[in-house]
């Protein structure tokens, strides 16, 4: 998609990390080298786990704004990043190895503990192999899950599993770090995912939220941070209690809210990467909203079509009403703009072919 901007110059071809991971690191590699590239700005998982595990070799090349290694791991890992935050008084749902849950007569949900799954969180991957995502499982109370069944949808790893916490609504703090010191943060209201039962979000909108902001600075400073992250948290629908779900070190998918809506992380970064921190300036527009347009029409898919034992359904008209009128309060998208259309159309044609 990024390739079809306008404001794209120059393209590189790269192997896919999840056929051959070394061989994507290698690619980044070569781009470090050249003399017109200042720094790497990390867009997936796999970005950051090569930048970080091979942050000498890249820092011979480029300003490494990303964290060290063993600092990666902890948030890369579902089940020491639950003790981190724990130490650092985060709260964050019951967290425990599949294998080591007892109760299973209660709402749960099942997810992968490492993200990515790499030979350096597993020892049955070759050095060249590494995995992306799956989709969390919902459990209900009952027997537990067949153990076979869940690990083949895991990739084949023992997977971590929370407590089951009704969502009111879904947060994040955003955050741009200079070795430890927030330079720039933003804090973003999920109002709604690419299902109805949450998933990436699709209308969000950035908002004021002092607690949000306490316990993102709270565990990003007990990490001694270094580049971008969101900290993702839950507020809960019983209680009004805030919950950590994971952190992303990268930058997110729903960046482009925060762009337009006055905190440019990206040429934030590049300015951190130039010595020039002083300049940053971040001025988030409180209450400014935009739409991932398809994303939305996946989420009306998902209530007619889905299901999700632990989440209740919407009506489709309601759901189709929230839509509507929620474009019109907010005609802002991530992608459809007047002046830069082709990200747009490429992704919907992308999605036409898929189907």
């Amino acid at each position: 998609m990024a390739a079809n901007s306008k404001y794209c110059d120059r393209t590189v071809t790269a192997p896919s990390p999840h056929e051959n991971l070394l061989a994507y690191k290698n690619t980044l590699l070569a781009c470090a080298a050249r003399s017109d590239i200042v720094t790497i700005i990390p867009n997936r998982e796999e970005d950051v786990f090569v930048l970080s595990k091979y942050r000498d070799e890249f820092a011979r090349h480029v300003e490494p704004i990303w964290p060290p290694f063993e600092t990666l791991k902890q948030v890369q890992d579902g089940k020491r990043l639950a003790e981190v935050a724990e130490t650092a008084n985060v709260p964050v749902p019951e967290t425990e190895v599949f294998d080591a849950v007892r109760d299973w007569d209660r709402k749960l949900i099942i997810k992968m503990r490492y993200s990515p799954l790499t030979p350096d969180y597993v020892d049955f991957l070759d050095p060249i192999e590494c995995e992306g995502q799956t989709d969390p499982i919902q459990h209900s109370p009952g027997p537990p899950p067949d153990r076979d069944e869940v690990l083949e949808h895991m990739f084949g790893h023992v997977p971590i599993v929370q407590e089951h916490v009704p969502i009111e609504h879904e947060y994040s703090f955003r955050a741009l770090y200079n070795q430890g010191t927030a330079v720039a943060t933003s804090v973003r209201r999920q109002v709604r995912g690419m299902s109805y039962s949450g998933g990436t979000s699709v209308y969000r909108d950035l908002v004021e939220d002092d607690r949000i902001e306490t316990l993102g600075r709270r565990l990003l400073d007990h990490l001694d941070w270094h580049g971008l992250a969101t900290v993702q948290f839950i507020k809960s629908a019983e209680t009004g209690d805030y919950w950590l779900l994971e952190v992303n070190p990268r930058t997110w998918t729903s960046i482009p809210l925060d762009v337009r809506g006055g905190c440019d992380y990206p040429y934030f970064y590049w300015l951190l990467a130039t010595g020039a921190p002083d300049q940053i300036n971040p001025t988030p527009e409180i209450g400014y909203g935009s739409h991932l347009l398809y994303g939305e029409l996946q989420y009306l898919s998902s209530v007619l079509f889905e299901e999700y034992p632990n989440t209740e359904r919407p009506r489709i008209s309601q759901a189709v009403y929230d839509v509507l009128s929620s474009l019109y309060r907010h005609p802002n998208f991530d992608f459809l703009v007047w002046d830069d259309p082709m990200p747009f159309v490429h992704e919907v044609l992308k999605n036409q072919l898929n189907d």
